[in-house]
């Protein structure tokens, strides 16, 4: 025997229109206008005869219909308004006599507007990233191996042109390994498992690691202070290795990696940030950025900064810069305007004082407890 299949119900027009907030509205209004009507005419007039009686219940009923229909436009204008600015987008030209709900909704539209074009702008960067950082080193290999592959060289060549896709690779894994970081640290929290760990051992690791890199800039890395914290040695020590690693980009003479009671100190005698902290340390930046007088391309520059200031707020802490003026120096050589550690400019020196040593650029992975 063959088993009757249930069948959705079909909601019409009709059942569209029902459900619609003004037609209910209008139902509302014309129960409140026309009930009473009829109420008190029955109470007052019970003798009236039927006709007469059905023919003034039909005018209120229209009448109260009426009035509903014209109250519920009234009251929902402003939500009419709203909703065609949701659909063009655009939240500038806010009516001021709109009800507070109403404008607190608004509000909300226009900030859930603004993250959802954030985070189409930080993918864009991403792709941007991808496609700029990611290219440079595969065609740097490609050439690499295809003068390895076609043309006969001394074995000296081929081993410095082997050292040389080495770097390109590295250079590419590290670049894959802080895009994934940035991505990770991103939408969740970073995990930590802490011990007691000798700071300064942390540091002289990472000094050494950049050792070669050091010395093919001609920089001198120097490690100073001493001091143990409760932390995770392995992702601090990633944190130390971004902020290193960009010292040594911008570096003049020297870097220095240094323990406090304050949390682990990178300085060097490089330009400084352009932007503020908070500007910069970013996953997927949309604009790019130009320091020491390079241009860098949307999402490249903040990936370091912003798996350091991460990393530091796992442990509790937080990612600080600053612009350490020496005490016999009277204005900061650099070739952007230095900026504070809260982000402003620092001010100019006064036309015509002597030049000295220039300025340190610092940061501070501040840690909460540091003992020494």
């Amino acid at each position: 025997m063959p088993t009757s299949a249930a069948v959705p119900l079909r909601t019409g027009p009709a059942v569209a229109r029902v459900r619609t907030l003004r037609s209910q509205f209008t139902f509302v209004i014309f129960l409140l206008a026309f009930l009473p009507n009829v109420v008190l005419t029955l109470m007052a007039r019970p003798e009236v005869p039927p006709l007469p009686l059905l023919a003034w219940m039909i005018v209120v009923g229209a009448l109260s219909g009426a009035i509903g229909y014209l109250l519920s436009g009234t009251l929902l204008r402003p939500v009419s308004r709203l909703q065609a600015q949701v659909e063009r987008g655009d939240f500038e030209a806010a009516p001021t006599d709109d009800p507070a709900e109403v404008q607190t909704l608004r509000a909300a539209f226009a900030g859930l507007l603004a993250r959802l074009g954030t985070e189409q702008a930080r993918r864009n960067a991403f792709i941007a990233t991808l496609v700029h950082d990611l290219k440079t080193p595969l065609i740097a290999t490609g050439h690499l191996t295809k003068i390895l592959t076609t043309l006969p060289l001394p074995d000296h060549e081929r081993r410095v042109m082997g050292e040389q896709m080495q770097a390109e690779t590295e250079r590419l894994l590290a670049l894959v390994q802080q895009m994934a970081d940035a991505h990770r640290f991103e939408q969740e929290d970073v995990q930590v498992q802490t011990r007691w760990t000798d700071l300064r051992a942390l540091l002289d690791d990472v000094a050494q690691r950049v050792a070669p890199q050091a010395r093919e800039r001609g920089l001198t890395v120097r490690v100073e202070g001493s001091g143990h914290a409760q932390v995770d040695p392995a992702v601090l020590e990633r944190a130390v290795m971004n902020l290193t690693v960009n010292a040594l980009r911008y570096a003049g003479c020297e870097l220095t990696l240094g323990v406090s009671g304050e949390g682990l100190h990178v300085t060097d005698d490089g330009p400084g940030l352009a932007a503020p902290l908070e500007q910069l340390a970013q996953p997927f930046n949309v604009q790019p950025t130009t320091i020491a007088g390079q241009e860098y391309a949307a999402g490249t520059a903040g990936l370091g900064l912003f798996i350091a200031r991460r990393i530091a707020e796992a442990h509790g802490g937080e990612l600080r810069y600053s612009r350490l003026l020496p005490a016999s120096a009277s204005t900061v050589p650099a070739a952007t305007p230095p900026f504070s550690a809260s982000g402003h400019p620092l001010p100019e020196a006064p036309a015509g004082a002597p030049l000295s040593l220039p300025a340190q650029t610092c940061f501070t992975l501040f840690l909460p407890e540091v003992s020494p």
